[in-house]
């Protein structure tokens, strides 16, 4: 089998991780149970470019157990947890292409690996794949039925390609699921994001001017659970709606050039490029410290922030100090790549459960339909959503009503009024 990974040896330690994890992921166990007997995904060959944790190898387990012939790429060089990627290789026989740190060069090497037996499904989080494809590997599209994406970035890119035309296969964007953004990027993103600052740099949150910026659902989580352990929370937005909300929700909000000269912590979750820049950075106070949750890198000005220093330490694992002409210190977080997965472990396994539930099940439907789709971007069809949620409800042993005869017939007709 081939494969590209750290140690093999690793292997046991990670197969605890991902039994543990396991644990909390029951609605992708009753799937798995499922497509272990009807196999809807028998020979079907697909590739996947996502986080290498013990949450995704679970989506892996079960895509394995569907009949998939399944090779799997990291989405981000710092994400890769190299335990889970031994397991992976040597429990479940799974071809994995990742190494924990590994520089842009083996990053591309490792996503055209994930790709070389031609794949008839992609998963992508952040595009990366389809990217590829369209750009260096035509000669699979013909052969391809489709792609899911896990990600806001992502469905950013692939709604340009389709508006662009030119996107060759049809899309769905897991991203946009019910049950994917608004638990996973909101509770998801919200817990993991602080839990990553908070091993990088053991600050207190309590009473630190706290700046979010971007108040999507990723940033509206990380907002609520800044609050949670008593940081004031400035937020900074482009559109008018969602600052609205932001204030409407509690939040001080205010420009990034403003915000930048008054923050302590600064969290960019926006999908976009360069949104802290050089101007930001030359009035920030001493000790100022920035971070990404936002997926790619860009959303930080790095190369401004290093042009801007005199000199550049490392002080702890994750944590870069940069020293300014007029001795002010700016610390930068795992290299501005997406601090929860850097420095923590990433969504905890109970809210992924959902999002690679719809990865799953999006990919067996893609088998079944790909026939009737275009080459664009499709939300989750809502029959899968409401199996999602059905399925996270009862394994919570939580029950809910349903709608009378007289409810249903009343809310399908417009005859009777007050």
């Amino acid at each position: 089998m081939d494969f590209d990974i750290k140690d093999p040896s690793l292997a046991p330690k990670g197969l605890d991780r991902i039994e543990w994890a396991d644990q909390s992921m029951p609605v992708l166990r009753l799937i798995r149970e499922r497509f272990e007997k009807e196999k809807p995904l028998k020979g079907v060959r697909v590739a996947a470019c996502l986080h290498v944790t013990t949450e995704t190898a679970n989506l892996a387990r079960t895509l394995k157990a569907g009949g998939a012939e399944l090779r799997i790429c990291a989405s981000n060089p710092l994400s890769t947890q190299d335990d889970t990627a031994a397991s992976l290789v040597k429990d479940f026989e799974i071809p994995v292409f990742a190494i924990r740190g590994e520089d842009n060069e083996t990053y591309y090497a490792h996503l055209h690996s994930a790709l070389e037996t031609g794949p008839q499904i992609t998963m992508d989080d952040g595009a990366d794949l389809v990217s590829a494809i369209l750009s260096d590997k035509k000669e699979f599209i013909p052969g391809i039925m489709g792609s899911t994406e896990e990600t806001t970035t992502g469905i950013i890119r692939l709604r340009s390609m389709a508006e662009d035309k030119v996107l060759r296969f049809p899309v769905i964007s897991v991203n946009d699921a019910d049950t994917k953004h608004l638990f996973d990027n909101r509770y998801g993103t919200g817990q993991s994001t602080l839990d990553g600052i908070i091993r990088a740099t053991n600050l207190l949150l309590a009473g630190s001017r706290f700046v979010v910026v971007g108040y999507g659902w990723c940033g509206r989580g990380v907002a609520m659970r800044a609050r949670g352990m008593g940081a004031h929370v400035v937020v900074c937005e482009v559109e008018a709606v969602r600052a609205l909300e932001a204030i409407m929700d509690g939040f001080q909000v205010m420009p990034i050039g403003e915000a930048a000269k008054v923050g302590k912590i600064f969290v960019t979750l926006t999908g976009n490029k360069n949104v802290i820049r050089r101007e930001h950075f030359e009035v920030m106070l001493d000790g100022a410290v920035v971070a990404n949750s936002g997926h790619f890198n860009v959303e930080l000005d790095i190369p401004g922030l290093e042009a801007l220093s005199k000199q550049k330490r490392t002080v702890r694992e994750h944590l870069e100090e940069y020293l300014l002409p007029d001795g002010r210190h700016i610390y930068l977080l795992a290299e501005g790549r997406l601090i929860n997965l850097a420095a923590a472990e990433g969504h905890p396994a109970s809210v992924m459960d959902m999002s690679f539930a719809n990865q799953a099940l999006s990919a067996e439907y893609l088998v079944k339909h790909h026939g009737e789709l275009k080459p664009q971007v499709y939300v989750v069809p809502p029959e899968i959503d409401q199996e999602i949620a059905r399925l996270k409800l009862s394994a919570m042993g939580v029950q809910i009503d349903e709608l009378t005869d007289e409810q249903e017939t009343y809310m399908a007709s417009w005859a009777e009024g007050t």
